[in-house]
């Protein structure tokens, strides 16, 4: 059961109806993610910005590996569903590759160094070692790519912080990031 208020798109404030608007155009529904969000128009524009920023960071590929790691060191099972369903439907990895993001590496040599060095920035809080800092440079990462998986990792963190608080109702097919399921889990997803 949600602990936080996840309205209807047409119940949203006002100001935040253009965004929600928009996920809706470009997905065709707005996932309880963004209604949440939708609840705090400040918020929710300031999460639209970095978005919209960060999708020009790295590429759609990197960025879901990314997100798919990060959910699963932080425990988040919304973040988890969602980016699942994204990686595989959107950004078109296998399931395969998936799985293996999920332990914070990938099959493409370069994807790995950026999904385990990723892994580590959200496991450790940033506290990498000089040496993980050299294994993403030899891969081929530069400073500002670096910056941006910081980035990526950090946008990442917030919806699995947001998520795992108000325990968002997931509407997407169900991916747990532990093997046994909690008795408060969620109940089964509506498709989107």
């Amino acid at each position: 059961m949600p602990r936080l208020r996840i309205s209807a798109r047409d119940d949203a404030p006002a100001a935040s109806k253009p965004i929600l608007d928009s996920v809706y155009r470009t997905l065709g529904v707005v996932p309880n993610e963004a209604r949440l969000l939708g609840s705090s128009p400040a918020a929710l524009e300031a999460f639209a910005a970095l978005q919209a920023g960060l999708s020009k960071a790295l590429d759609v590929k990197t960025r879901e590996r990314i997100a798919i790691a990060v959910a699963q060191v932080n425990g988040c099972d919304y973040c988890l569903s969602a980016h699942s369903y994204i990686a595989t439907n959107f950004a078109k990895l296998a399931p395969e590759e998936v799985a293996l993001n999920r332990r914070g590496a990938s099959k493409d040599p370069r994807a790995d160094a950026a999904v385990n060095f990723a892994a580590k920035v959200a496991e450790h809080r940033g506290r990498v070692s000089d040496e993980d800092i050299a294994a993403v440079k030899r891969a081929g990462f530069d400073d500002a790519e670096i910056v941006e998986i910081v980035a990526v990792v950090a946008q990442n963190s917030f919806t699995n912080l947001l998520n795992t608080v108000a325990k968002t109702e997931i509407d997407f097919p169900v991916v747990h990031a532990n093997s046994a399921a909690d008795s408060d889990e969620q109940q089964p997803p509506a498709q989107p």
